[in-house]
């Protein structure tokens, strides 16, 4: 970490102490009441220095947080990604067909709780002689905290509506998002200058899809012919894009100031290459006292594996990386049948399939 101060208060200390000495022409004992004042002052020079070097280190890109962050980005014209509201798919119903259109306003509230607002985004209808409409609603309340609601749990309607008798949701509320945080903002905002790039460059088309969505992990861009542009992305934790996050993105890139003009773009979701987990695992004798707790640290070791192949597209699956995890966990010795070494394309993402863990007992060394 850079430091632009020095912040180690016993420097300050003896830097004082010295200072005193050529000044009195004299000694300080450890005990002399002297050294209680240069105590109280080091410790004031030294909280000065933390703050000096801390709002120094807020200048750079590589440590600015918050706010200072948000300024900071404000020279390459990025702002931070606010808050997003869940979205999902309200039907609305009637129990016997109309000789006439019964109209659904925009804006048409439904809730789960009675807390919770879903509202529709658009104004609809229900065709004469039909008995049901689909709507895209959104939570009237950004963040997570919309996303979630199964199918059939928002079904409360708020505004009452002439010859509607149901509503419920027919997709699973998703999409909603926190502001984005600090780490994916620095990101964007390192890679943005290429935004600038008239070329259509690898990373101006990572930049620009990752500032579609919070929710956007990891983007793989490359080209199969001259004039296309593949994007394949997957979403936090390799989560796949349904197909409403892909013509999200796809609308994005095709704003003719975000996509070079003889480019065509194609977005979709990466290729799924699934591969199994059959291993068995030994602890040395001596950790007897503590296998439970190894145990379930092998196991989380092996999940977070599982997660480490599927957060990266193109990432290669590893045994050895499985190993090395299982072995710091705490195991003493592996047997293991699967995964083998699987190289991967830029295009590809590994999810595990099957997985097998099982403890084979103490071994000596």
């Amino acid at each position: 970490m850079i430091k632009f101060v020095i912040t180690d208060p016993l420097y300050y200390e003896q830097e004082l102490i010295k200072t005193y000495e050529a000044l009195t022409g004299r000694t300080l004992q450890p005990a002399d009441p002297e050294r209680l004042i240069i105590n109280l002052i080091a410790y004031a020079m030294t909280i000065i220095a933390i703050n000096i070097d801390e709002s120094a280190r807020q200048n750079l890109l590589a440590y600015a947080e918050g706010e200072k962050l948000d300024a900071l980005a404000e020279f390459y014209g990025i702002k931070r990604l606010q808050a997003k509201p869940a979205q999902t798919i309200l039907r609305f119903s009637i129990d016997t067909p109309l000789n006439f259109d019964v109209i659904i306003p925009k804006g048409t509230r439904a809730t789960p709780d009675g807390n919770l607002m879903f509202a529709t985004i658009e104004e609809a209808k229900i065709p004469a002689g039909q008995l049901f409409v689909d709507v895209q609603a959104e939570c009237e309340t950004p963040g997570l905290i919309g996303n979630g609601y199964q199918i059939g749990q928002i079904k409360q309607l708020v505004d009452p509506i002439p010859y509607i008798t149901s509503v419920s949701n027919i997709t699973m509320s998703m999409y909603g998002a926190d502001v984005e945080d600090d780490e994916r903002f620095r990101e964007r905002v390192r890679v943005s200058i290429e935004r600038f790039s008239n070329t259509g460059s690898r990373q101006a088309y990572e930049f620009w899809t990752k500032t579609v969505h919070q929710d956007i992990e990891d983007v793989s861009v490359y080209s199969s012919s001259p004039g296309i542009v593949n994007v394949v992305f997957i979403l936090k934790d390799g989560a796949l894009p349904d197909t409403t996050m892909i013509e999200l993105v796809r609308n994005f890139l095709s704003d003719e100031k975000v996509r070079p003009l003889t480019d065509k773009v194609i977005v979709s979701s990466p290729e799924v290459i699934e591969y199994d987990i059959s291993l068995t695992y030994y602890i040395n004798r001596k950790d007897e006292a503590k296998i439970r707790f190894i145990q379930n640290e092998v196991e989380k070791a092996v999940q977070d594996f599982v997660l480490w192949t599927k957060i990266k597209i193109g990432r290669d699956i590893l045994p050895e990386e499985l190993i090395r995890r299982v072995k710091e966990a705490g195991a003493y010795r592996i047997d293991l049948s699967s995964p083998t070494y699987q190289k991967l394309e830029i295009n590809q993402v590994a999810h595990a399939k099957n997985i097998t863990i099982t403890y084979g007992g103490l071994i000596e060394d």
